[in-house]
């Protein structure tokens, strides 16, 4: 089963952003994310409708993000992406009469929804003004500079 990757390349690309003075283009963060422009149209078109970002069109228009960092969180992004699911585990469904099912389905229930709800908590806790410090971080311990159109350019 194929991973969805979008909350962690929406991230990504988010972070760049906010390193960026001005607009980004769907192209730019396209390469960087290996998809297509529509397809990062598409995403941000999410964001833009939960005022995450914001978009300018024309000659020196793209994408900003529309909010402080720090006012900005994991488990809003998430909801801008259509809360997509989180596990690929799930219940097995062909014998719906069987007792045997029914007890392994509501064990599995339970233990889904606990995870699931640890798992938003702790979404909603993360705001992009910390993981921005962490990159920084990141960025002054390995002694390098880091940006959207140099580290994604042989993209």
């Amino acid at each position: 089963m194929k991973r969805d990757s979008r909350l962690s390349g929406v991230l990504h690309v988010l972070l760049h952003m906010a390193e960026i003075k001005g607009p980004v283009t769907s192209e730019t963060m396209a390469r960087a994310m290996q998809t297509n422009p529509v397809v990062v149209r598409r995403i941000m078109a999410g964001l833009r409708e939960a005022g995450l970002v914001r978009s300018e069109k024309g000659h020196g228009g793209g994408w900003t993000i529309g909010r402080d960092l720090a006012a900005i969180t994991l488990r809003d992004i998430y909801d801008a992406l259509g809360q997509p699911d989180l596990f690929a585990i799930g219940n097995r469904t062909e014998s719906p009469g069987c007792l045997v099912e029914q007890a392994v389905n509501a064990a599995l229930d339970d233990s889904l929804a606990e995870a699931q709800a640890l798992l938003l908590a702790r979404f909603g806790a993360v705001t992009l003004a910390m993981l921005s410090a962490d990159f920084h971080a990141r960025m002054v311990a390995s002694g390098r500079s880091v940006d959207l159109e140099t580290n994604h350019a042989k993209l």
